[in-house]
């Protein structure tokens, strides 16, 4: 069948465009495909890597489609040299028109990918900390103590020294103690031996040492060092509070006393000639 030249090429250009189609859709079905199994096995160890792949899947949708059209607007005889130099230097406009948007756009694929943090990882940037709840394309959203919610850019937290006590494995304590000048030196000696046994006798605790370590202006100050074998701060408090506790039951056996901030005056007195 022999059909008029423009008609011949009418038909030529819907089937360029209706395979360039199909191809697309092809390649954005295996994109989202293999995004969406991926997301399926590490959503559940953390909840970043499914925000996170949601983004690369709108991502990778625009790139297909994107390159779709300059495919297929170089097949149908359309110069697109002069549009793809458009292209360049808007997007050199755009980039710097919006440089700190892309900048926290990148920070959070830096943070998708080193995964300094976690969604549910209590952390401490600069003075501030709290629960990461949330970690987006643009901030990251942090859950304080108190109660309000901390909004961080992403570029702001890869620039900062973060503090990550969910992935602390055991947490070192330091703590003084303080006697009275009048103690004895045989109960002075007799001090640190009394704490180690006292930190040995709980559980998820570690002795690392008890030093007599200073004269104080009015006591004698002894450092103690030990490990709490679990990261959880109430499992440190509740440790700490215990070994106080049993710590004033020894000291009151031993009748040690505690040092307190205490002055002592000397009056002389001259009698008149």
């Amino acid at each position: 069948m022999t059909l008029p030249e423009n008609v011949g090429g009418l038909l030529q250009a819907l089937f360029v465009i209706i395979l360039m189609i199909k191809v697309a859709q092809f390649l954005q079905g295996i994109t989202v495909y293999g995004i969406r199994k991926w997301t399926e096995q590490t959503a559940k160890e953390d909840p970043i890597n499914a925000a996170m792949l949601k983004n690369m899947t709108w991502i990778a949708r625009f790139m297909i489609w994107a390159a779709t059209l300059l495919f297929l607007f170089d097949n149908l005889g359309i110069n697109i040299t002069a549009f793809v130099a458009s292209l360049g230097i808007g997007g050199v406009a755009v980039a710097l028109a919006a440089q700190s948007v892309l900048g926290d756009a990148f920070s959070s694929f830096a943070i998708f990918m080193d995964k300094p943090f976690q969604v549910g990882d209590f952390i401490i940037v600069g003075d501030l900390r709290g629960t990461v709840e949330h970690v987006g394309v643009k901030a990251t959203r942090i859950r304080s103590l108190g109660g309000e919610e901390l909004i961080f850019s992403n570029s702001d937290l890869t620039s900062s020294r973060i503090k990550n006590y969910k992935r602390m494995q055991e947490r070192r304590v330091v703590f003084s103690v303080g006697v009275v000048y009048q103690t004895p030196v045989e109960k002075v000696k007799a001090i640190s031996p009394m704490i180690k046994r006292v930190i040995e006798e709980h559980q998820n605790a570690r002795f690392d040492r008890a030093h007599f370590k200073s004269f104080g202006d009015f006591a004698l100050i002894y450092e103690v060092v030990f490990y709490v074998l679990r990261p959880d701060y109430n499992t440190y408090m509740d440790l700490q509070q215990s070994i106080n506790f049993k710590l004033i039951e020894e000291f009151q056996k031993a009748r040690i006393e505690f040092a307190y901030p205490t002055q002592q005056l000397y009056v002389t007195t001259t009698e008149p000639v």
